[in-house]
This record gives structure tokens, C-alpha cells and sequence, in this order.
């Protein structure tokens, strides 16, 4: 068999040819576009291009609107906000390529969660964090503050024990950019009621606190709810708005604190209470002296067996001869007749006595008589012989009704 031979023809694409096609006609620069932080780098680069669209190596030098820029194209962002433009020029062909730096900054705070419900005062930690003009999310520091609630320096809310809508906000330390997040803060029932302590003994007029603690289904403590008292016999024990309990009689009360529809009970057992014992009896004044017809207040002070005074205990009082002095049912003494008499004052079968001395009363200054006639003086140790003076008196009244005459008067001592 004869041999073939193939021959194709190609059509090559043509090359440019012509006086300026070697020219350099653009400076490209690359990156063209770059977000840059602040003090943050970038390498820049340049290249020429010719009219025919070859690239090709281009020295230039190197500037920029913000920030500064080496002779080998580094680059490092100032802290101003504004855009920055980077220039490659080639002063020679009077050509320059420009590449641009966007600047990160900060646009938006954002507080996490958005919206939250609590119960009273449950806890919940926020965050808060920037976001960029580039879309990038940093960290970023804020001062927090809050309705409702209170809320520490790095975010943990606490809720209040008041119901309702309320917010925390985080704001930009140094800035002015912030964010809020909406708090919801609900009642939650109460769904038990413990009386503490649950059982108790008093002595009559003695007291005891009781205290109630309210609780959620999940056995949390309520705190601030409505509590009312009551007892089931207020004849033994009393109960006041507070839980204060004060013994009345001897006998067995149920005390029971309700809050939201929940009870809780406590018992108490009130005892007749046992007195203390009186020891001494005192009667002040201790000594008195008083007139015919006049009278003094005594008065007479129990105290137990350390000397402590004892109040409320029953005095019986007594007089040692009622002829000279009688003692009334609260220690008034009066004077009857001349002499001494002792008063005794009793309790629980322990005594006091005071000492009262009763004086005849003084003369009176005349006898009745009318001027000009004559005083006369009659007493027991007078002699009817003597003149009836008071120096010298009768001895009875009938000798002085024997010799006076009208106007004349007698006193009889």
C-alpha cells in the first residue's frame, strides 16, 4: 500500500507590530481594594502594561492619601476613619495606577440576647459585641445599665422582685454607638407557704416569732409577697400582722400564714406561766409621825429572792392597835389617838412593818372665851385648888363650871 501524507495548514494569530506597541501605556496596582484596621499592613505591587496588553515591569514610586508607604510598595494604615488611595506612578511616562484601602471601623453595637423573659428575680448574662463596616464581628468594650433589675460590669442581669417590660443597655465605652434588649420579668405564684419554726412553747404574756417563707412549684424562694396571720383560737394566743405570737391562756393554737391562696401552719402551746415567789416585803417610809386625825401613805415594795422587784403582787395591810391608828386597803394610815403603833404590810406570806408615832394635837390658842373674861384650864393632873391656869389647872370640869361666869371660857386638855 502507498503511503499517505497529511498536511494541515495552520493560521497563526497574528503579532502586533508597529512604532508604539512596546510602549508602556497603564501602571496597574494590586490589591486594587483592601480593608485594612488600624497600624494593620498590606503589601502593594505595581506593574506596567503596554498598549498591546502585555505586562511587563515597571519601577515606581510609591504614595498614599492617609497612613504611610515604603519604597517597596508596605503600607500601614493610620487610625483615621476617611479612605486612603494608594499611588504607583512612573513619573517618566507620566503614568500611575492607584489602588484603594477601606478602613474597618466600627458601626454597630448588639446586645445578646435580643429579648428575654425572666421570672422574679431570676439571673440572665448578656453580651455585647461590634460590628464593622466590613461586616466583621469583634469584641468590644461597653458599659452596661438596666430597668428593672441591676446588672453587673460584665453583663449578668438580676431581676427585680416588680413585674413588667424592661431593658438593658449596652453602650460604647469611649463611643457613641449602643444597643438595648428587651427584659420581661413575669410574677411567678406562689405554690407553698413553710411556717418556721412549726412548733412552739410559750408561757402566758410571753411572746415568740414566727416567720413564713413563700416558694415557687420548682422550690425557689419568693421574696416580697403578702403574708396574713391568724390564729385558730385568739382566747389562748394572739397574732399580730407580723407573726409575733403572745400567749393569752393555757391551752393549744394553730397559727397559720397564707400568701396567694398557699397556708403553712405552726403549733404553739401556751403555758400558765409560774410567778417568782416573793422574798421581802418593804414598807417606806419606815418611820412616819403624824397627828390625831392626820394622816401618811405608806407604801410596800416585793422583790424576789435577788432582790429584783416584783410588780402586780397582792399587799394585805394591818395596823398593831386600831385604837391609836388605823391602815386602809392601800396603805393610808390615820392617826386616832396618842401612841405608837406598828403597821404591817403582807404578801405571799412575806411581811414588812413601818413604825407610826401618833401626837395629841397642840392646845388651841383660846378657849372660847370672850374679852374680858377669863380662860380656865382643867386637866387630870390638876388640882381644883390651884386658879385653873394652864400653868396650874382645875382638876374637873365641874369645879370650873362652878366659878365661871359669862364670857369666861374652859379648856379641857
Amino acid at each position: 500500500m502507498a503511503g499517505l501524507t497529511l498536511v494541515v495548514a495552520c493560521k497563526l494569530a497574528p503579532h502586533l507590530t508597529g512604532p508604539n506597541s512596546g510602549q508602556l501605556a497603564q501602571i496597574v496596582v494590586s490589591p486594587d481594594s483592601v480593608a485594612l484596621d488600624p497600624q494593620q499592613t498590606q503589601q502593594f505591587q505595581a506593574f506596567g502594561r503596554t498598549a498591546a496588553g502585555d505586562s511587563v515591569g515597571a519601577t515606581v514610586t510609591w504614595s498614599a492619601s492617609a497612613g504611610t508607604i515604603t519604597a517597596s510598595g508596605m503600607y500601614t494604615a493610620d487610625t483615621s476613619a476617611a479612605d486612603v488611595v494608594v499611588t504607583a506612578s512612573v513619573s517618566a511616562d507620566q503614568l500611575s495606577g492607584i489602588g484603594h484601602v477601606k478602613k474597618k471601623r466600627l458601626v454597630q453595637i448588639l446586645v445578646s440576647p435580643a429579648s428575654v423573659t425572666l421570672r422574679e428575680g431570676a439571673a440572665q448574662q448578656f453580651s455585647a459585641f461590634g460590628r464593622k463596616n466590613t461586616g466583621d464581628s469583634v469584641s468590644v468594650s461597653v458599659n452596661y445599665t438596666a430597668t428593672g433589675g441591676a446588672i453587673t460590669l460584665n453583663g449578668l442581669y438580676t431581676a427585680g422582685q416588680a413585674p413588667g417590660n424592661f431593658r438593658v443597655m449596652a453602650k460604647q465605652n469611649g463611643g457613641a454607638l449602643a444597643d438595648s434588649s428587651t427584659v420581661t420579668v413575669t410574677t411567678v405564684p406562689v405554690a407553698s407557704v413553710t411556717v418556721s419554726p412549726p412548733s412552739a412553747s410559750i408561757a402566758t404574756g410571753a411572746t415568740v416569732q414566727l416567720t413564713a417563707t413563700t416558694k415557687d412549684a420548682g422550690g425557689n424562694v419568693l421574696t416580697g409577697r403578702a403574708i396574713s396571720w391568724g390564729g385558730s383560737n385568739t382566747t389562748v394566743a394572739s397574732v399580730s400582722a407580723s407573726g409575733l405570737i403572745t400567749g393569752v391562756t393555757a391551752g393549744a393554737v394553730t397559727i397559720t400564714a397564707t400568701s396567694e391562696g398557699q397556708s403553712g401552719t405552726a403549733t404553739v402551746t401556751v403555758v400558765a406561766s409560774v410567778p417568782v415567789p416573793v422574798a421581802s416585803v418593804t414598807v417606806s417610809p419606815a418611820l412616819a409621825s403624824i397627828a390625831t386625825g392626820a394622816t401618811v401613805q405608806l407604801a410596800a415594795t416585793t422583790r424576789d429572792a435577788g432582790g429584783n422587784v416584783l410588780t402586780g403582787r397582792v399587799i394585805s395591810w394591818g395596823s398593831s392597835n386600831t385604837t391609836v391608828a388605823t391602815v386602809s386597803g392601800s396603805g393610808l394610815v390615820t392617826g386616832v389617838r396618842a401612841g405608837a403603833v406598828t403597821i404591817t404590810a403582807t404578801s405571799e406570806g412575806k411581811n414588812g412593818t413601818a413604825a407610826v408615832t401618833v401626837a395629841a394635837p397642840p392646845p388651841p390658842a383660846g378657849c372660847g372665851n370672850t374679852s374680858p373674861g377669863v380662860c380656865y384650864y382643867v386637866a387630870t393632873s390638876g388640882n381644883d385648888a390651884n386658879p385653873g391656869t394652864a400653868a396650874q389647872p382645875f382638876a374637873t370640869i365641874q369645879h370650873a363650871a362652878d366659878i365661871v361666869n359669862p364670857g369666861d371660857g374652859v379648856l379641857v386638855g
